[in-house]
């Protein structure tokens, strides 16, 4: 089978911003958190944010979430979709402006 090479856009699908995501980015040292491709790794992830946003990345945390179940009406079952999220932290004195509101 042959490997298809992921480009940034492929690794990064989109920033998940919620409420405690909002106070991990208005920290000394910002975290963003990203769902991110479940091809990706920790090194792709890094180079993605830093290529996308022109910051430096200090550390990056990588999930799995697992589905969790759910019904509809009474009789459907089925589970939520898999993924994969990212909480990269950046060095002190960078941020993404274009994820803050």
């Amino acid at each position: 089978m042959k490997e298809r090479k992921l480009t940034y856009h492929d690794i990064l699908i989109r920033p998940i911003i919620t409420e405690k995501t909002s106070q991990l980015m208005a920290q000394e040292k910002p975290k963003y958190t990203f769902e991110v491709s479940k091809l990706a790794t920790k090194g792709m992830v890094k180079e993605a944010v830093e290529h996308l946003f022109n910051v430096k990345v200090e550390k990056v945390n990588i999930m799995n979430v697992k589905p969790k179940p759910k019904r509809r009406f009474s009789l459907q079952y089925g589970r939520t979709r898999t993924q994969k999220k990212a909480i990269v932290t950046l060095k002190k004195g960078y941020r993404i402006t274009e994820l803050e509101a």
